[in-house]
Order: structure tokens, then sequence, then C-alpha cells
């Protein structure tokens, strides 16, 4: 994988392989019949519910922002990442690679720090590509925890 040339864009770079590095794992050691079975719920705040599912929602945001970066289209992956599709760990970590894959070309695009500073439009309004990643870093790292989390419970 080429690394980045610059400082903050090396540290990015290593913080979203790291995060994936873990999703991989977290998946690997997953029991195949708790990744998608659901805690109950205590309320309604609690949309995620499973491991799987969890995992899954991390993965998402990083392929959805990295996306984003490279062609402007902000969709959410939500239809291809159900767990209907995506029903077994093997499967699952086909996805996380392909979202690393994605990551990498999106890294690609960005030459040095400065770039970091460039606006573009995001989802909801336009932010510094700085912004964009450390907010998206910020809810995979969540989703992934809420993920460690249940896989505890379970």
């Amino acid at each position: 994988m080429p690394k980045p040339s610059t400082l903050q864009l090396q540290i990015l770079d290593r913080l979203f392989h790291s995060l994936h590095e873990r999703n991989i794992a977290a998946v690997s050691s997953a029991p195949a019949a708790n990744l998608f079975l659901t805690l109950p719920a205590a309320d309604n705040r609690m949309q995620i519910r499973s491991f799987g599912e969890a995992i899954l929602r991390s993965a998402a945001a990083v392929e959805q922002t990295f996306g984003g970066i490279m062609t402007r289209l902000w969709d959410d992956p939500f239809e291809w990442t159900l767990p209907e599709e995506l029903s077994t760990a093997e499967k699952i970590k086909e996805y996380i690679w392909e979202v690393e894959k994605t990551r990498v070309k999106g890294f690609a695009f960005l030459i040095s720090d400065d770039e970091l500073l460039k606006q573009i439009p995001a989802p909801e309004c336009i932010k510094p590509i700085f912004e964009i990643l450390i907010e998206t870093l910020a809810r995979a790292e969540n989703l992934h925890g809420r993920a460690n989390a249940i896989r505890e419970l379970l």
C-alpha cells in the first residue's frame, strides 16, 4: 500500500488502517452463531442491536466517506450491507476488505496535508476534507466499540 507523503495524512492513514485491521480481527473472533444475534432493546434509542450490524455500519461509514471524497456521491451503502446480503463472517470480511481498497484509493487522491484543507460538498454542507475524515473516524470507531460491547455481552 503506498504511503501518503505528509505527516497528517500518514497519521490518518494509519488510524483508518488500524480500524480496518480491528474490524477484521473482531469478525474473525466472533462465533458464527452470534454474528447477528440481537440484544433485547432496553429502549428505542438503541437501533443497532447485533455485533454484525455494528461492524458492517463501521465499515460502511468509511466506504460512504471515501466514495464521497472520490466521486462526490454520498450514498449510504445500507442496501448492500444488509445482514441478508452479508450473512457470514467470510462475506463480512470480504466487504471490509473492499472498503479498505476504496479507502486506499481515496487516500491516493490526497497528495499532501494541504489537500485536507480543501472544502468539498459533504452530505449536509461544505466542509474541509480533514473534518470529514475525523468525523468518519469517530463514527466508525464508535460503531466498532458498540460491536465489541455487543460481542462481550453475548
